[in-house]
């Protein structure tokens, strides 16, 4: 099943009540188009921008994850009987917390970095690539990026490790048998992975229009969780929506007053084009709005570390 296509809803929690069409619990990604759209994306939203150059640059990097999706060998995923496991103890099958990188992963990065080698980067960049050669070196930070444990001193170099490992996690999440995916008890949680989400979409169009998919930040899967619900501590009744003035509407930030933290929202009604993972890169500005007034992101950008 790949991104856009339905599971089944039969077995979930929470059947459709009348008439109306219960949204797909959740959306396994595409690996072929996840990161080509997303370079795309920020090629488009880079025109004009403030941070044309940074925005183009991450465009590179997620055209870099594209080619390492086709240029290096798809990782081998859990087994049935593994999965079926983790889905009746109501955890995520591929758990990044604790996740043993296998051989194929760092193939993923040399891939991903040898495109970059080719590319006109800056000359930081190149050093920070050629330290990520050495193959023990670049483990010891995917691993410590896996179980939470990061250096500010490393943050160049954990670039190209995250972006490596979205690739590797997001070809895992896209083996999995959807139809026997579970949504998890903590609804803010990535089915597939356990991480947190980087955005989430209101839908404009489908069966289902004006829901709401969160997407996982490292194996980009798409999963539904009502709206007015804070996404951190599942409070509803202080919520609100912040916006750039004078700007699309097409990204807001839903700020809230119990846990007080934030999570983004991106509207296809405003923008049909909208991706998560290219349009929170491109709205720091969001972030740093409502960060000055008091609230914190609910959890980082991989890509960014910060939060």
């Amino acid at each position: 099943m790949r991104q856009g296509e339905v599971a089944p809803t039969g077995k979930w929690i929470g059947d459709p009540s009348g008439g109306v069409k219960a949204p797909a619990p959740l959306l396994l990604p595409d690996p072929a188009t996840r990161f080509a759209r997303t370079a795309a994306r920020l090629e488009t939203l880079s025109a004009g921008h403030p941070m044309r150059d940074w925005l183009r640059f991450m465009a590179q990097l997620a055209t870099a994850q594209h080619a390492a999706t086709a240029m290096s060998a798809p990782p081998a995923g859990p087994g049935a009987a593994e999965v079926q496991l983790a889905v009746e103890a109501r955890l995520p099958p591929l758990s990044a917390d604790g996740h043993r990188l296998g051989p194929v992963w760092y193939d993923g990065l040399a891939a991903l970095l040898n495109h970059l080698d080719a590319a006109p980067i800056p000359a930081a960049a190149r050093a920070t690539i050629a330290r990520l050669r050495d193959r023990e070196a670049a483990k010891v930070l995917a691993d410590g990026f896996l179980n939470g444990s990061v250096d500010a001193a490393d943050a160049g170099a954990l670039l190209y490790v995250a972006a490596a490992l979205q690739v590797d996690f997001t070809r895992l999440a896209a083996s999995l048998p959807a139809a026997e995916l579970r949504l998890l008890p903590q609804r803010g949680l990535c089915p597939c992975c356990g991480s947190t989400p980087v955005a989430g979409v209101i839908t404009a169009s489908g069966p289902t229009p004006g829901v709401r998919y969160l997407h996982c930040a490292l194996c980009a899967t798409a999963w539904n969780h009502t709206r007015a619900v804070c996404i951190t501590c599942g409070a509803s009744g202080a919520l609100e929506l912040r916006e750039i003035e004078g700007g699309t509407g097409a990204a807001k930030a839903e700020v809230c007053g119990t846990c007080h933290t934030y999570a983004k929202l991106l509207y296809q009604a405003r923008d049909t084009s909208v991706d998560p993972f290219a349009d929170d890169l491109a709205t720091l500005a969001l972030d740093l709005m409502v960060g000055e007034a008091g609230w914190a992101r609910h959890a980082p950008n991989p890509l960014l570390l910060i939060g």
